[in-house]
């Protein structure tokens, strides 16, 4: 069961399911239940009020801050107020139409959307949703009921790639959008002016708000791994450039590699969480960052 639990942290495992509420689940449970490795370790009468994860069990018991202190998942007997609202930012502009696999940026980042919102409304906090390219396309406000969770995963299961994107633009009206601090997660491959991306972000750092940056890039993106005469065709303005993948390689990759260094070091001086996916990784690298994240925000 264990292992059939794991194997839906795969997202080429995920592409083949169409119910983006049983993707949410499966994603998330088999993350549960990989980090609980031995159900009883460390548990003792100082919790007397709860009781070791057991699969099965319904998520939203987990006591999250006895996870946030202990790094293990207990069941609670009770619920508590939501103290945090969290707005997930999903870059559905064309370029994250792009794969090289069987699961597209714009695929991956749905998937992990769908998981987060499930998480976060299991942890009784409020979840909303922004869809966006160039403008934005859809806006769900946050809400801690579960009810709510239908709303989100249905626009994420319609959700197709859009148009050349604008992330700074989005950035600044969210940021003068939303009202209350809370923690603000962008799911994007960043394929904007890195500069404009940084002061949008800072933006919302001036507001007091938390900052989680998911960097969703295609593996292919990465490597390049062409070999042959290979047409390059940008997604969202439709120009391309025909040429020998080895004559660019190197130059690309070290362009690359200057942009996700600066990037990450602009982050990091701003207290911005930044993390690098690409769409082969399992997703519970992404969950284990947004717990530690929310761990901190007690």
């Amino acid at each position: 069961m264990k292992k059939n639990k794991l194997k839906y942290l795969d997202p080429a495992v995920l592409s083949r399911l169409n119910n983006m509420k049983l993707i949410a689940r499966l994603v998330v449970e088999g993350f549960i239940i990989g980090r609980h490795k031995s159900p009883y370790h460390g548990f003792s009468v100082e919790f007397a009020e709860h009781r070791p994860y057991m699969p099965g069990d319904e998520i939203k018991h987990i006591d999250w801050k006895l996870y946030g202190k202990t790094d293990r998942f207990y069941v609670k007997q009770f619920e508590e107020e939501t103290n945090l609202k969290s707005y997930i930012l999903l870059d559905k502009s064309g370029s994250m139409g792009f794969k090289s696999q069987k699961v597209s940026k714009l695929e991956y980042g749905s998937y992990l959307a769908a998981s987060l919102g499930y998480l976060m409304l299991n942890q009784q906090d409020a979840a909303g949703l922004v869809l966006f390219d160039r403008k934005i396309s859809r806006y769900i406000p946050p809400l801690a009921k579960m009810g709510h969770l239908n709303l989100i995963l249905h626009e994420l299961e319609k959700v197709t790639p859009g148009d050349e994107t604008s992330i700074s633009l989005i950035l600044h009206e969210m940021a003068e959008k939303i009202k209350k601090r809370g923690l603000v997660i962008l799911i994007s491959d960043l394929m904007d002016n890195v500069e404009d991306i940084i002061f949008g972000l800072k933006h919302f750092r001036y507001k007091k708000h938390e900052v989680i940056v998911f960097h969703i890039l295609d593996p292919q993106e990465v490597e390049f791994k062409y070999k042959n005469f290979t047409k390059f065709i940008d997604l969202e303005s439709g120009e391309s450039i025909s040429t020998e993948p080895w004559f660019i390689r190197n130059s690309y990759a070290r362009k690359l590699q200057e942009i996700i260094n600066y990037s990450r070091t602009q982050f990091r001086n701003n207290q911005i969480d930044y993390v690098l996916l690409t769409t082969d990784h399992t997703l519970d690298h992404a969950l284990i960052e947004y717990l530690n994240k929310r761990r901190r925000l007690g």
